[in-house]
């Protein structure tokens, strides 16, 4: 794709129909809190959709050919755990495929300043890498559960 600036009903009017009304609620309530928007495309993505708070990314919406995905920046996990446990199961299969945060397992193989995520879902312990961790497919069991999770993230930066 030639084009370099993007617009949102770019994005949107390729979005499933069955997801608009998902990814139209996110957006607006990203841009009530605050959240800058960049929008991209590239040879694997059609669409990639960025929301951010500063330097700290929120929420990424990833439309590629044959798939839509979703994923949350959890920076404060900590403050409420107990979300990750009603983490549908078809979720907790994606996410035990996902890559493990190489800095974790052995430290400087990865960014200096990369940190990834450690924690429990139920009773299996995960460490997963901050840029992958949390992409979870778009599809009607995992849209609760996302907008759980980034209720639950914003939430938690609104009070730190």
């Amino acid at each position: 794709m030639e084009q370099l600036d993007y617009q949102f009903q770019d994005f949107f009017m390729q979005v499933s129909d069955e997801y608009k009304d998902f990814v139209l609620n996110t957006h607006e309530r990203l841009l009530r809190e605050g959240c800058k928007v960049k929008i991209a495309s590239s040879k694997t993505v059609l669409f990639s959709v960025k929301y951010t708070q500063g330097r700290k990314g929120v929420f990424n919406f990833m439309l590629r050919r044959k798939s839509f995905k979703a994923s949350v920046y959890v920076h404060s996990l900590a403050h409420y755990p107990d979300v990750l446990d009603r983490m549908p199961e078809s979720m907790e299969v994606q996410f035990a495929k996902t890559q493990p945060c190489q800095n974790m397992i052995k430290p400087g193989t990865c960014m200096d300043r990369c940190i990834g995520y450690d924690f429990r879902v139920r009773e299996t312990h995960y460490q997963r890498c901050k840029f992958g961790g949390f992409q979870f497919n778009v599809d009607a069991q995992s849209i609760p559960f996302l907008l759980e999770l980034l209720e639950s993230e914003l939430n938690a930066r609104g009070k730190a």
